[in-house]
């Protein structure tokens, strides 16, 4: 998966906004306020992309058990969030699974009042 590939699929995601909120290099996408995904664009310019995603933590250690390529989450909470190599190993299809697994946790733990406006904004 390449940058524009992930950047576009991220913002695909119904109410998704992108923010630059630690520094001018970490590119976060939020849904309702809350990050479900983020990465180091100076990484990306390196060709050692990667994304830290949020994950149900059963889930996080069998994938990180499975994979080489999915880590505990650098700089965040071990349990809910995993680092995703994009080095090419992973295929597009299932990298787009664990985006729409992380924004699928953060949506639900939106309040209804939030998760309605993001469904039918008016």
């Amino acid at each position: 998966m390449n940058l524009e590939t992930y950047y576009e699929y991220c913002l695909s995601k119904k109410g998704t906004t992108e923010h630059f909120p630690f520094d001018e290099d970490t590119l976060v996408f939020k849904v309702g306020g809350k990050m479900f995904a983020l990465s180091s664009l100076s990484q990306w310019e390196k060709n050692e992309p990667s994304v830290n995603l949020k994950c149900d933590p059963e889930r996080a250690q069998e994938l990180r058990a499975e994979y080489d390529e999915i880590k505990p989450g650098f700089h965040m909470s071990k349990v809910h969030w995993n680092t995703v190599s994009l080095n090419g190993n992973l295929p597009a299809a299932f990298v787009k699974e664990l985006i729409d697994h992380s924004y699928e946790l953060v949506f639900k733990s939106l309040t209804k009042k939030i998760q309605n406006e993001i469904i039918d904004p008016r």
